[in-house]
């Protein structure tokens, strides 16, 4: 579990960063306040990432966990009727393809199996 805080909160961290980097970084001594804050949160001695994720993450988690289960609910309903969709037109494009080349190809695949078969005739031997 405190592997699983301290992952949440990094990652919130890293989002937090790439905006911070852009807007703070020609502070003095940005990177490596940066890198004791990081040091912070990985530290079993000073449980900073347990702390912040009891504090400020899991409050705001709990605070929104219907808004969250219902954005997961009409993800996965949306995405079923995306998948739905699209293999339904990928099914028409390749019925389609399979279609056009089997029209555009048929009259050398007939003309192919008649040399095939005027072939495979004349080298029978006759029995009479």
């Amino acid at each position: 579990v405190r592997w699983m805080m301290y992952w949440i909160v990094f990652a919130l961290f890293m989002a937090t960063e790439t905006i911070t980097d852009l807007l703070i970084s020609w502070f003095s001594f940005y990177y490596e306040i940066k890198m004791a804050f990081v040091i912070w949160l990985l530290s079993p001695y000073t449980g900073g990432a347990t702390l912040l994720y009891r504090k400020f993450v899991h409050p705001t988690l709990s605070r929104k966990e219907k808004e969250i289960d219902a954005h997961i609910v009409q993800a996965r309903e949306h995405g079923y009727e995306m998948m739905v969709r699209f293999s339904k037109r990928a099914f028409n494009m390749a019925a389609t393809a399979a279609v056009q080349a089997a029209a555009k190809s048929q009259g050398t695949l007939v003309g192919r199996l008649r040399s095939f078969s005027v072939q495979d005739l004349r080298s029978i031997p006759d029995e009479a």
